[in-house]
């Protein structure tokens, strides 16, 4: 391969990932940082939990993976993930919370064992018809904390905009994680955005992309992942696997559900979201940096925010055991104050 068409796959590559960061790693640079210390090396990040709740048929026929750990009877934790990856970056929160919540995951349309989307419909409307029929499910009445990240919270907000009526009934409270309402990537790519547009518009030059990625170049995806969805603080193993799901998401999800998510705009939504939410977000986070996370904090009802330090966009992943501290905390006041009253409400009967 010649220089000038490896720069341009570069390029490309980089931009398909959402940022226009420039790819500076050389190889001997992302080679040492792949033989880094890695405590999580051992750690079975494709593990799925145990019970396989699918395939949930959604509104429009789409087939939905889900999947579900923890007592049955206990409330349910429902984690809704993000762009072009699947249920497993939920892996240490469900691990974490299983023991004393029902964790129910799922894959969105198109994206790991779920089925491609019917009529190629990847909007984040359809996303929160996915959500919604997951509920109806795995979840029955509830009560049920909703934990989004990045596009998953978009998906959250989208079942707002159509189903207000779920949230106080039987959606308790909700954690949008690394997410944002409106403008999500503009700050990330600055000038470039007429050329992703371009870019994800031409099939043949996103499949030339994406067999680019997939032929074992895997110090370019490893780089890409390493420079665009994480800080300083994450490990090789969990970088090696982001990188290796989110390069088998499908054509079609990365041409028409980028371009969905690039042309969002929920902040119309948000307002129906009339539960205790909680806003966590990294402070290194590239893609829905802290001030998009304010933003939405501060139009949400009833929310608060954290912010983790040296975190990127999978603060859930890369700091997991302080995302854990922070969400847990969050889930079980929820579920007390819902308790709470349920047992005011049975002694006033």
């Amino acid at each position: 391969m010649n220089r000038r068409r490896r720069r341009s796959l570069l390029w490309l590559a980089g931009l398909a990932v959402g940022t226009g960061a420039s790819i500076a790693l050389t190889r001997a640079a992302i080679a040492r940082d792949r033989r880094r210390a890695d405590p999580e090396s051992t750690e079975r990040l494709a593990e799925l939990p145990p019970e396989d709740l699918g395939p949930v048929v959604s509104f429009d026929g789409t087939l939905l993976a889900v999947r579900a750990a923890g007592d049955p009877s206990a409330p349910s934790v429902v984690f809704s993930h993000g762009f072009s990856l699947d249920m497993t970056t939920w892996h240490y929160q469900w691990k974490e919370f299983s023991e004393r919540y029902r964790c129910v995951l799922f894959d969105h349309r198109g994206h790991g064992e779920s089925g491609p989307a019917v009529d190629s419909d990847y909007s984040l409307q359809a996303m929160g018809e996915d959500l919604l029929a997951v509920l109806d499910a795995a979840v029955g009445e509830g009560p049920a904390v909703l934990v989004g990240h990045s596009m998953g919270g978009m998906a959250i907000l989208a079942m707002a905009e159509r189903h207000p009526e779920e949230f106080g009934s039987r959606i308790a409270g909700v954690v949008f994680a690394d997410t944002a309402a409106a403008e999500v990537l503009r700050g990330a790519l600055g000038g470039v955005t007429a050329r992703l547009h371009a870019l994800i518009s031409a099939p043949k030059r996103a499949q030339r992309v994406q067999r680019f990625l997939r032929a074992g170049e895997s110090d370019l995806a490893y780089a890409i992942a390493r420079l665009t969805n994480f800080g300083p603080q994450a490990t090789p193993s969990v970088i090696e696997h982001v990188a290796r799901i989110s390069g088998r998401a499908p054509l079609e999800v990365w041409a028409d559900g980028l371009v969905a998510i690039m042309e969002m705009d929920l902040r119309h939504a948000i307002e129906h979201v009339r539960v205790p939410s909680l806003v966590i977000v990294g402070d290194v986070d590239r893609v829905t940096p802290p001030a998009s996370a304010l933003a939405l904090k501060n139009a949400l009802p009833d929310a608060e925010m954290v912010v983790l330090k040296g975190a990127g966009h999978l603060a859930m992943m890369e700091c997991h055991q302080q995302f854990d501290r922070v969400v847990g905390r969050f889930v079980d006041s929820v579920f007390d104050r819902t308790a709470a009253r349920s047992r005011r409400a049975g002694r006033g009967g």
